[in-house]
């Protein structure tokens, strides 16, 4: 999502870089582009009226701060305004009962069901609370055992629901069972259809009256554009929102949803949907997706991801070894592994300042996890022995390992060379004390390249 959007707003931004002052004529063009990017990425047309006047008005007249071009203060501008159109600040979860009762709405095929299993996982794995979940959506086929099925691989208790009952019965049958589980946290998986009807909101305002949540979260899709603004407002009219979460973020949308929502409906995205795996839920950074926007990087996130996966005491232990001169391409395939738990290497690049830019231009290249299994492919296909030293690779041992790789004899030779220049560089550089690694991880977590 926003690829297009962001190399809109880079290049745009780009064309002012070198100015002395910041003024109406040298921000003209730039203004015109950022105004058809956004309408382009199927932002709300009356958001991006006032975002560009905000724009205009803090940029017009602007001096240059010493040392600052005015393309760098004018980013500064549009990031800011960026995370104002966005939130300003992420929004918790409001814990104030027990049990704190979350009912999810949206339409059908947003992602609901799957939504409400990730954001359990969250409140289980992340805020250390005890959830339940509990499915009232007896219309659509299959989807009471679906969340059954979700419930089971998180392990998180999921009321056994009767298709047969009205939504109501089912709810007032839950509230006892919720206390015997002694739930923290009750997510309520509610009904959707296919479009907004008043026999959909009479229902959610039946449940609402019969259980009092401190959370109705809409689930919205993150395809939809400016049509999920029409969403929003009908569901916040009819039955009082609290926040959002998009879903299929990780996907082609243009991001329209994202910029639009918060500003026209006024309420805060509180998590976007990053992937299929119920791990892929996160907690909405406005200022975060604003620099991502503007391939600013979003190194904080990276760091998070970081000290959630890598385990710390294996990358002391690599550090260690990379210092003495140590480090094996054993010790390097398991460094892969842990990175590779962060995410594809493409989206792990595209969180450093600057790198989705440089990516456009490295199109022409090896995509880098193509890179990296080819890499991985080459290690596994060396013995025990060549791992632990890879100058004894010589002759027909690699004809052997390119064989049993299914890369080129070439590619193992650039691999070998390239892995003992960047072993001693490494050693040098942590013996002068540069190889911190990235801050927060411990000191130990290392970029495999």
């Amino acid at each position: 999502m926003f690829e297009k959007l962001s190399d809109r707003l880079v290049d745009s931004m780009r064309k002012l870089s070198g100015k002395g002052k910041i003024s109406e004529a040298n921000i003209e063009e730039a203004i015109k582009e950022i105004r058809m990017s956004l309408l382009e990425a199927d932002v709300n047309f009356k958001v991006v009226k006032r975002f560009i006047e905000a724009v205009k008005s803090k940029a017009l007249g602007e001096n240059v701060i010493k040392g600052v071009d005015a393309g760098q203060q004018f980013t500064k501008i549009v990031h800011d305004e960026l995370v104002d159109l966005l939130g300003s600040e992420a929004v918790e979860l409001q814990f104030t009962t027990q049990p704190t009762v979350i009912f999810l709405v949206g339409l059908q095929g947003v992602g609901k069901t799957t939504t409400a299993a990730k954001l359990a996982l969250y409140i289980k794995d992340k805020l250390k609370k005890k959830p339940a979940l509990i499915p009232v959506d007896i219309y659509r086929p299959a989807a009471i055992q679906q969340l059954k099925t979700l419930g089971e691989q998180i392990e998180v208790p999921v009321f056994d629901s009767d298709p047969k009952m009205k939504p109501k019965k089912i709810l007032k049958l839950a509230q006892k069972w919720a206390e015997s589980e002694n739930a923290d946290v009750v997510i309520v998986d509610t009904a959707g259809r296919l479009q907004m009807d008043q026999e959909l909101m009479k229902e959610l305002t039946e449940l609402k009256s019969l259980w009092k949540p401190q959370e109705v979260l809409l689930v919205a899709d993150a395809m939809l554009g400016q049509q999920s603004v029409d969403v929003a407002e009908g569901f916040h009219q009819q039955v009082g929102l609290t926040g959002l979460i998009l879903t299929k973020v990780d996907g082609d949308a243009r991001g329209g949803a994202a910029l639009s929502i918060r500003e026209a409906i006024g309420i805060p995205i509180k998590f976007l949907g990053m992937g299929e795996k119920q791990k892929d839920l996160e907690v909405f950074h406005p200022d975060r997706l604003a620099s991502r926007i503007l391939d600013m990087g979003d190194v904080v996130t990276l760091v998070e991801k970081a000290q959630e996966v890598i385990d710390e005491e294996e990358a002391k232990r690599s550090a260690e070894r990379m210092m003495k001169g140590e480090f094996t391409a054993e010790d390097f395939l398991a460094q892969i592994r842990q990175m590779k738990k962060l995410g594809s290497m493409e989206s792990i690049l595209k969180m450093l300042p600057g790198m989705g830019s440089m990516m456009k231009q490295m199109k022409t290249m090896t995509p880098p996890d193509e890179e990296v299994k080819k890499i991985e492919a080459i290690i596994c296909s060396m013995t025990k022995e060549e791992r632990q030293d890879c100058r004894i690779i010589h002759g027909s041992r690699r004809v052997r390992i390119a064989k049993g790789s299914g890369t080129r004899v070439q590619d193992v030779n650039r691999f070998v060379k390239q892995f003992e220049d960047a072993k001693k560089m490494m050693s040098g550089l942590m013996k002068m004390g540069l190889g911190g690694g990235f801050p927060g991880a411990g000191g130990g977590f290392k970029l495999p390249f």
